[in-house]
C-alpha cells in the first residue's frame, strides 16, 4: 500500500516542493513545529530509515545537509535540527527544523497551521535560498 509520501512522489498528492532530484524529494511539512519545516524523503519507498541500502541511505543524508543549508538561509536560525522518528508515516524520511531553542524540536507541542499561501511563500524562499548557493 503506497503511503502519502509515495502519492506526494507520484504526484497523486499535491505538496510544496523545495528540492528534488531523481532519487530524493525535499517538501515543507504541513504540519510544521516552525516556519521552515522540511521532510527529506527517498523517492522509493522504505519504512524504516536502517533499511535502506547503503548508496541510498548516504544519498540522503547527503541531500538533506544541501536542503538544510537552503532552510537556514531563507529562516535564520540557530541551526537547523535533524530529527528521525518514522512512527507517523511508515516512509523513511528526516525531518529539518529551523531551530533557536530545544524546544522547537518538541513533538509533543502544538503544530503550526500555515495557509497554503505561507506554504508556497515558505517554499519559494527555501529553492531561492538554494540558488543562492
Amino acid at each position: 500500500m503506497a503511503t502519502i509520501f509515495s502519492k506526494i512522489v507520484a504526484g497523486e498528492i499535491s505538496a510544496h516542493v523545495v528540492a528534488e532530484t531523481v532519487e530524493y524529494l525535499a517538501f515543507l511539512d504541513v504540519q510544521p513545529l516552525t516556519a521552515g519545516h522540511v521532510l527529506v524523503i527517498p523517492k522509493i519507498e522504505v519504512d524504516y530509515i536502517f533499511d535502506m541500502d547503503e548508496d541510498l541511505y548516504v544519498g540522503l543524508w547527503m541531500f538533506a545537509k544541501i536542503v538544510s543549508k537552503g532552510v537556514k538561509a531563507a529562516f535564520p536560525c540557530k541551526k537547523v535540527g535533524v530529527s528521525v522518528i518514522g512512527l507517523e508515516v511508515p516512509h523513511a524520511h528526516i525531518h529539518l527544523i529551523p531551530m533557536n531553542n530545544v524546544s522547537d524540536m518538541n513533538f509533543s507541542k502544538e503544530k503550526l497551521k500555515p495557509t497554503d499561501a505561507e506554504l508556497t511563500e515558505a517554499a519559494e524562499k527555501i529553492k531561492l535560498a538554494l540558488l543562492a548557493e
